[in-house]
């Protein structure tokens, strides 16, 4: 029986690329008026997935990779330090910069229907829980009353498409995978990372993605709005699905 639903966040229940920019323009406003060498060195660029400093501190720290807290933390430093701040001062500029990008991270706009649903598969007495490599806390989205519990990539120490934080997501609610079903964007991350696993999944295909071969999920919606119907029929279907 059908028991508990898993969901991806960034680019499923709301669009991530709006609130990282936002959170990135907040936080060079603030390192502007209280770090100003660091904006004199650097360029806003230099703290985003892609860039040459990103890519030295990973090469020098890849340990760190699954983790995107840890990464903008130590470009933080990094670049604080290259900046002529000496590492005591520049670890607390980094900590109170990151704090600064982590309010403007959660100032996030829900997707169409996602409350709705969300308060609809709680009312049907689903576990509801979040599975997520970003840093994003469900608490401070004002969803916090609608899930029971949140793993993500900085916590378990590794990202999806690892089977770890699945797992961890098993262990917590003490159920066996076809008691579970995971809802995200992403085919590999989600989808076929969780399928693997003998979770049911439903795939998040909003208007304007496009992926190079559809993703094999047990459904698929276009629109927040289908997920609850989605997951009642699943429902009916995990009655025969047993992975003793």
């Amino acid at each position: 029986m059908l028991k508990c639903v898993t969901f991806d966040l960034d680019d499923t229940l709301w669009a991530v690329n709006p609130v990282i920019r936002q959170a990135n323009l907040t936080l060079w406003q603030w390192l502007e008026q209280n770090a100003g060498t660091f904006t004199q060195l650097h360029q806003p660029a230099d703290l985003v997935e892609g860039s040459r400093m990103r890519a030295e501190l990973l090469a020098e720290y890849p340990e760190i990779g699954h983790s995107m807290t840890l990464v903008r933390l130590r470009l933080l430093e990094r670049g604080l330090r290259n900046a002529g701040f000496d590492e005591q001062r520049a670890e607390a500029l980094a900590a109170q910069a990151f704090d600064v990008f982590m309010q403007a991270r959660h100032q996030v706009e829900l997707f169409e229907h996602a409350m709705s649903m969300l308060k609809q598969l709680r009312a049907e007495g689903y576990l509801i829980g979040a599975l997520s490599n970003g840093n994003a806390d469900v608490s401070l989205t004002g969803l916090a009353e609608l899930f029971d519990f949140q793993f993500n990539a900085d916590g378990v120490g590794t990202a999806k498409p690892h089977p770890l934080m699945f797992e961890r997501a098993l262990e917590h609610t003490a159920l066996r995978p076809e008691q579970v079903v995971h809802i995200g964007d992403h085919p590999v991350n989600d989808i076929q990372a969780a399928r693997e696993l003998g979770f049911w999944t439903i795939w998040v295909n909003l208007p304007g993605q496009h992926w190079p071969e559809p993703a094999r999920a047990d459904e698929t919606v276009t629109c927040l709005s289908q997920i609850a119907e989605a997951v009642a029929r699943l429902k009916q279907k995990a009655v025969h699905r047993a992975t003793l």
